[in-house]
């Protein structure tokens, strides 16, 4: 811009030299005219505009009558007088006798261009740095998944030998006299050992789903654990009427269950109450698992479905991450603590999409 700024100084001052060389005005004005890209103002000492070049202006100027510059353009224009006004792009240019004249221009398309490119950058490394993360962590909870997996196939696999023996055992006493009462109450805790051990091995594969009623699931799960836990531990169910038609896993969902209020179980040490409800909200049907425990506290609540993560001094830390994989993977629902307090009790809340 300097250079362009010389040049019109050249120009007007070669205007009143006779002996001007024709080649060197040429020249002078092949700078003025090969600046395409820069918009420049140039103006006199009082700021009046002189000349204006690669600006874009409301109107279109080759519509107009030379050196005719319309109301819209001429607003246009001084506004972007005022703004250079405030900036360092500003060259003086000395005409001698006729006064000073001053060029205000903007940065080049090309540099208001680059201007944006470190941010650009930004984005595109802010965009590898999460594909990568993305990536590692998809790695890496597939390795976790394959050892839960794994570990839940193999206690499946080793639960068989002794339950088959077991079976066994209870033809051989129900043979022996041995009580009925006390026979049939083994056998269902035989039946449901192999219940279990069916619930492992589904881990990891598809499991078939059927439509039932969530409310009779929810209703035999409690039932089952309820003549299994400490009589000092009130177990009621509250159910909506009706019938909540959902698409299930029956095996994996009474796992669930019985998971959550086996938890609850655990956290009120053998005492205080627990409330298994069921309600329809919007298209999902819910099940709320409320208990008087000790509950947990914020810090916790962020990893207890972590696989690994326990406060128990024993376990796994393996029940609510299984828990978690079979609403949410298998049957496209959601599972989390919908309240907790310290020393209260904590609310474990299921979504499951109702049928339509």
């Amino acid at each position: 811009m300097q250079i362009w700024a010389d040049a019109t100084r050249e120009i007007v001052n070669s205007g009143a030299d006779d002996d001007t060389n024709p080649a060197m005005m040429d020249f002078l004005l092949s700078i003025i005219e090969d600046n395409r890209n820069i918009p420049v103002l140039l103006t006199d000492a009082e700021d009046n505009i002189l000349m204006h070049r690669n600006f874009n202006l409301p109107e279109n100027a080759d519509s107009l009558a030379p050196f005719e510059i319309s109301e819209a353009n001429e607003k246009f224009l001084q506004k972007k007088l005022k703004a250079l006004r405030d900036t360092p792009n500003r060259i003086e240019i000395d005409m001698g006798i006729t006064g000073k004249q001053f060029l205000y221009y903007e940065d080049s398309r090309l540099l208001r261009s680059l201007n944006y490119y470190p941010y650009v950058q930004v984005l595109v490394l802010l965009a590898f740095i999460l594909i990568v993360y993305y990536a590692v962590s998809s790695t890496k909870r597939a390795e976790q998944n394959k050892v839960w997996v794994g570990l839940s196939k193999e206690t499946a696999h080793q639960l068989g030998t002794p339950i088959s023996s077991l079976m066994a055992w209870m033809e051989l006493l129900e043979g022996l006299g041995v009580d009925k009462d006390t026979v049939n109450e083994m056998n269902k805790d035989v039946r449901r050992l192999s219940t279990i051990a069916s619930r492992f091995s589904k881990i990891g594969s598809r499991p078939s789903m059927d439509e039932e009623d969530l409310n009779s699931i929810v209703k035999r799960s409690s039932e089952y654990m309820s003549t299994r836990i400490s009589r000092r531990i009130n177990l009621t169910v509250d159910c909506c009427p009706g019938r909540l038609e959902v698409r299930i896993s029956v095996p994996l969902t009474e796992w669930v269950m019985e998971n959550l209020i086996k938890n609850a179980v655990d956290a009120m040490e053998g005492n205080g109450s627990i409330n298994v409800s069921t309600y329809r909200e919007k298209e999902y049907a819910v099940i709320d698992i409320s208990d008087t425990g000790k509950g947990i506290s914020k810090k916790n609540q962020k990893n207890i479905f972590s696989p690994g993560f326990t406060t128990k001094s024993r376990g796994w830390g393996l029940g609510l991450t299984l828990a978690r994989r079979i609403i949410e993977e298998y049957h496209g629902g959601r599972i989390y603590v919908k309240n907790s307090e310290i020393d209260k009790g904590t609310t474990f809340t299921i979504e499951i999409p109702i049928n339509k």
